[in-house]
């Protein structure tokens, strides 16, 4: 096992690197908003984002804004990689735009109450007051962006640009969150790397204690027949090797300096993080499948290793995060 030195010294400089300038990664939770108000309209666009395997979009347009839809769909793939993202685009008039008699539906109402009147010969006219509070007749419906008056390119420019302020702010707080996660595996990736200094010395205790157990399960097993030396040295090797967990440790340890290098730098590296962890888990469950006996520093280093263990599923969590 490599001294865990070194690579403490290599978690302590991912660390200062991350504190000192933004980190690569990104995480794939976010919120944002912008809005764009004219004299005779309002538009609010919002983004919510969780993390997704893939980028999974869904976008919530009013009636008649779908020939913006398209370009909708090509700025947010050009600036998100992965994530579940919600983005629902709210329109309403304002000013005198926003009320409005629908005529037609008024009118029907008055035909339908003049046929009553008729049939039923009632004299009361018709209370405008209360046709005016009939559904649909007041209101304005949102309206199709070929019908808006200021014109479909004006409504389209506003739309691309509150997607792009959103993006952006979505953006930095994904960036910001990334730093926060980084924070966090680096804490636990220094955490594994003293765990595995610890084994590796148990490791080194332990072999002579294992060689005496070997020993003395021999002389029980052969009775009062004579040890040959040379073969109890051979069967203690043998089952030595069978117990060394120091490759185990190394790779451990390589693994680590792997992750650390990626999380400083890298982006897009979810996936790739995700492999090195089920390497990691792999290597950590081989060497408790490796624990010799069950003597104080065996079952010190089945202790270590099941924090070891821990850490890594914590760091798995937090990876699921990231873009």
């Amino acid at each position: 096992m490599p001294n865990s030195g070194p690579q403490l010294a290599a978690i302590d400089a991912a660390n200062d690197a991350v504190k000192a300038r933004p980190t690569g990664l990104k995480s794939m939770t976010g919120f944002a908003q912008a809005r764009a108000v004219e004299s005779d309209w309002n538009l609010r666009l919002t983004i919510r984002s969780v993390n997704h395997r893939f980028l999974d979009l869904h976008l919530r347009l009013p009636e008649g804004f779908e020939p913006v839809e398209p370009r909708i769909r090509k700025i947010i793939r050009e600036c998100v990689r992965r994530g579940h993202l919600d983005v629902t685009l709210h329109y309403e008039l304002a000013g005198p735009a926003a009320v409005g008699v629908n005529q037609e539906v008024a009118a029907a109402y008055l035909v339908a109450v003049n046929s009553l009147r008729k049939q039923f010969a009632i004299q009361t006219e018709p209370d405008l007051a209360a046709i005016f509070r009939l559904p649909g007749v007041i209101g304005a419906p949102l309206a199709p962006l070929a019908a808006v008056d200021s014109g479909t390119e004006v409504i389209e420019a506003a739309v691309v640009k509150m997607l792009q302020e959103a993006l952006e702010k979505l953006d930095r707080m994904r960036a910001d969150e990334g730093v926060n996660l980084c924070n966090d595996m680096n804490a636990r990736l220094r955490s594994i790397t003293a765990l595995t200094g610890e084994v590796s010395k148990l490791a080194e205790q332990a072999r002579p204690a294992f060689a005496r157990r070997l020993e003395a399960r021999l002389k029980e097993l052969l009775g009062e027949s004579p040890l040959d030396p040379a073969r109890l040295a051979q069967e203690v090797a043998i089952a030595a090797e069978r117990a060394d967990v120091s490759e185990e440790l190394a790779r451990l340890g390589s693994h680590v300096q792997q992750f650390t290098a990626l999380i400083a730098t890298g982006s897009d590296a979810g996936k790739k993080l995700d492999f090195l962890l089920q390497e990691m888990q792999r290597e950590s469950n081989t060497l408790l499948s490796k624990t010799p006996g069950n003597e104080a520093e065996g079952l010190e280093i089945t202790r270590l290793g099941l924090e070891i263990k821990s850490e890594i599923e914590k760091i798995r969590e937090q990876v699921q995060n990231i873009e």
